[in-house]
């Protein structure tokens, strides 16, 4: 019988498991074992050189020269760093503290002027 363990996830990782694993007649859970087992098996796979991701990650190879599944497993990292820059960024502070007001998309895609309060302002000039 199989046990389980308590464990810190995303919550992308999570919400993208609640999305799928209905529709693949699965728990969130279950999803996130599923790609767990996938990951275990590619990572094991004769096929995949992880040298060869390594290489490509660290730019001392080209992208174009690795198999199809490499690729995959490297298009995956760069997603996943991308989404760490991205997460890590705060604009609206760092515009703040130059005193730069900014354009941003709302929720509905519509544009919003982000001005510095007035205060802000006149202490600036």
């Amino acid at each position: 019988m199989a046990t389980t363990s308590p464990t810190r996830i995303d919550d992308e990782l999570y919400a993208s498991a609640k999305i799928v694993g209905p529709l693949m007649s699965r728990s969130a859970a279950q999803q996130i074992a599923h790609w767990a087992r996938i990951g275990r098996e590619l990572e094991t796979a004769d096929s995949v050189s992880h040298r060869d991701i390594a290489d490509v990650l660290a730019a001392r190879r080209h992208y174009d020269e690795l198999n199809t599944q490499e690729q995959a497993v490297v298009r995956a990292e760069w997603a996943e760093r991308m989404d760490a820059r991205r997460d890590a960024l705060d604009l609206a502070r760092e515009f703040s503290d130059q005193g730069r007001s900014y354009v941003e998309l709302d929720e509905d895609g519509q544009v919003v002027h982000r001005e510095l309060p007035v205060q802000e302002r006149t202490s600036m000039a």
